[in-house]
């Protein structure tokens, strides 16, 4: 699989940083001027020490990069964290940084675009913004992390949203809360 990755500006950039780390195949990864700052102020991560898990980095100015073009296939576009601007420029189709231009080109194509919103509460506007890319093809994930499996640490809480992405991509994930169930079948 081919995963093109945007991390932008909204706090939870450990959920991208993760995702990276666990997701399987190809990955290129985006990050906004923003996004790189949340990085390192949450993490102590600066985008070189993510460089050893993606094929490359792609800045995201360059609006000549392949994913500004549907002739550049991918597999999906994982933007995680979403920033509410971002969710914003796209939503009204606004393409004027290459993680808003391959979103554009992931919907226009119709690429698995999953947008993972960590930013709470959601004004009218966002739940709108949120649904204009639902309808167009977008998969709209907020990150909120499943308590199912009982995490013990944070690390568990991130890992547990990280594999319902992977889950969502059809991508082989942790246990789900019924394999701690089999037998009982009524799911309670």
């Amino acid at each position: 699989m081919r995963i093109v990755v945007g991390l932008s500006g909204a706090s939870g950039a450990v959920y991208g940083a993760r995702f990276l780390k666990r997701c399987p195949g190809e990955k290129h990864l985006i990050v906004s001027r923003w996004g790189r700052e949340v990085l390192f102020h949450e993490t102590g991560l600066r985008v070189e020490d993510l460089s050893a898990d993606v094929a490359r980095v792609h800045d995201d100015g360059d609006l000549a990069a392949p994913w500004s073009s549907g002739s550049n296939r991918h597999d999906a576009l994982v933007l995680v964290p979403c920033s509410l601007s971002t969710l914003g420029k796209i939503a009204a189709g606004i393409a004027d940084t290459l993680i808003t231009r391959a979103a554009q080109v992931a919907l226009k194509e119709q690429m698995r675009l999953i947008v993972c919103v960590r930013e709470t509460p959601w004004s009218p506007i966002t739940l709108e913004n949120a649904l204009r890319i639902a309808r167009a093809g977008g998969v709209i994930m907020p990150i909120a992390p499943p308590w199912y499996r009982n995490p013990a640490s944070m690390d568990e809480v991130v890992d547990g949203f990280c594999d319902k992405i992977l889950g969502v991509l059809g991508l082989p994930a942790g246990p789900g809360w019924r394999e701690d169930r089999i037998g009982n079948g009524d799911g309670s």
